[in-house]
């Protein structure tokens, strides 16, 4: 058995998630949905675009290049961490319940800004294709609150299902995306085909750094293969070939298409068209190089392409509050799973509520769904996750360190700190260009940057707590409910 290892007792025997329920692919899809490619490109490549200029593509491939080289970290660890907490159970085991049970508690709040801020670009995406193909004009609160409605049955009805779900919807955004990408190609663009984004003089700029925030954004939602290994299939093999197909299809692909963008109005005029055109480029685009049934396709597949990100994000909050139950950090209700479906249905029904009531106080509040909803409320959640990515490459150079064992490739200890040092770097380019995100005042960003740093001090303060308080409680910390039990 591994660090992490115990026994469930037996009261809780046939009270667990899904065995055997996913595979490779299934784990793939869950993760390539939550980041949403279809709208990741159309709705935010143009902003990267616009900054970025004909360099843009590669922001794509840099931040794909230090995600691969974080997975590699984090695969590491993979055979020796056996429970499905995710972040929470390997940090746990590298740097201690303290700091394991802070990070926890920062990637509940982290996921859940992230999954429901998005609600606000589902919403106005919804809107646009309904008052476009319709002419109907619906109010964004109820369109998100429908959103919230078909994401709890999907969850409710567990992984398996909502797996083929995503795997239908991502094959059909990104299909559209790569006829769009063709057809470009296929013309010969506006200029002709030309190369130069990669170049050092515009793959390197000030502009492309700036931009990198954008581009790590686009791929969020990838490291929760982990919290879905007792789901999986041969883990120990579907989980890391996953984690490596979910990075590396969407560096390339992101890194294409926005290309081939580029390659549709021209080096000297893709700017200027990005400025004018913003989050209606792509599809002005793919109705000019493919025709209007395209574009048409695409208003409803970004609909979709939003949901799935939704719903991938909803399991994974899921999974982390169903472990803290578990460990008997939140209440034992939460660690129950629907004796039919085996989804942690009850974790479920609480993160529902919560993102009803944030959409309901939005709503009365009359804010922005862009603006305040998506942006604002998802940017705390960019800089959680990928601080939590750079803690947990710390934990992969410790773990790896203490046992010499587990290192089986002699660059995996390098690796780990190099993985550790660019991921930092990251949240400190967030930081430094965060009115790039937010376009939103100092106090606003200040506001914005300091709930990352606030919750995990919160939650080091818990934990010591804890360790006072309810000893037992804080013993079971990371140690529950493993793949082998």
């Amino acid at each position: 058995m591994s660090d992490l290892e115990t026994r469930p007792p037996a009261a809780d025997a046939g009270n667990g998630l899904k065995r055997n329920a996913i595979g490779t692919g299934g784990i793939a899809f869950l993760v390539i949905s939550a980041a949403a490619p279809l709208t990741v490109m159309a709705g935010v490549a143009p902003v990267a675009i616009g900054i970025g200029g004909i360099g843009a593509p590669m922001g794509y491939v840099v931040a794909g290049a230090v995600l691969l080289v974080f997975a590699v970290a984090f695969m590491a660890m993979t055979k020796h961490v056996k429970a499905a907490g995710g972040f929470y159970t390997y940090i746990t085991l590298a740097m201690g319940k303290t700091v394991g049970l802070a990070s926890a508690i920062l990637a509940i709040v982290s996921y859940n800004c992230l999954q429901i801020g998005v609600y606000g670009l589902f919403a106005v995406q919804t809107q646009a294709m309904l008052r476009t193909l319709f002419g109907l004009d619906v109010p964004w609160p109820v369109v998100a609150l429908a959103a919230i409605a078909a994401v709890w049955f999907l969850g409710y009805r567990g992984i398996d299902v909502g797996a083929k779900v995503l795997g239908v919807m991502l094959i059909a955004e990104t299909a559209i995306l790569a006829i769009m990408g063709v057809g470009i190609l296929a013309r010969g663009g506006a200029e002709g085909i030309s190369f130069a984004s990669f170049s050092p003089e515009h793959a390197f700029t000030p502009g492309v750094l700036a931009i990198l925030a954008i581009c790590f954004a686009a791929f969020m939602g990838f490291e929760s293969t982990v919290l879905y290994r007792r789901e999986a299939r041969d883990p120990d093999k579907s989980v890391p070939r996953a984690t490596y197909i979910a990075v590396g299809f969407m560096s390339v692909f992101y890194a294409f298409i926005v290309w081939t963008v580029i390659q549709a109005y021209g080096n000297g005029n893709v700017v200027t068209a990005a400025g004018e055109l913003a989050d209606g480029m792509f599809f002005a685009t793919i109705n000019q190089y493919v025709g209007p049934w395209a574009e048409t396709v695409m208003y409803v597949l970004i609909v979709t392409s939003v949901y799935a990100s939704q719903l991938a994000f909803h399991n994974a909050i899921n999974r982390y509050v169903y472990m803290l139950a578990k460990d008997g950090i939140l209440p034992a209700f939460l660690g129950r799973t629907h004796p039919k479906y085996k989804s942690p249905h009850r974790a479920g029904q609480i993160q529902t509520v919560l993102a009803a009531v944030v959409i309901l106080i939005c709503a009365i509040a009359n804010a922005d769904p862009y603006k305040h909803l998506l942006i604002w409320v998802n940017t705390p959640g960019i800089v959680g996750i990928v601080a939590l990515q750079g803690l947990v490459s710390v934990a992969a150079f410790m773990y790896l360190r203490r046992n010499p064992t587990a290192v089986t490739k002699r660059f995996l200890i390098p690796v780990s700190v190099a993985s550790a040092v660019l991921l930092f770097g990251v949240v400190a380019l967030i930081a430094v260009n965060i009115e790039l995100l937010t376009f939103a005042d100092a106090a606003t960003n200040a506001i914005l940057l300091s709930v990352t740093p606030i919750v995990f001090l919160a939650g080091l303060l818990i934990a010591r707590r804890l360790r006072t308080a309810r000893p037992n409680v804080f013993a079971r910390i990371g140690s529950f409910e493993t793949h082998d039990s």
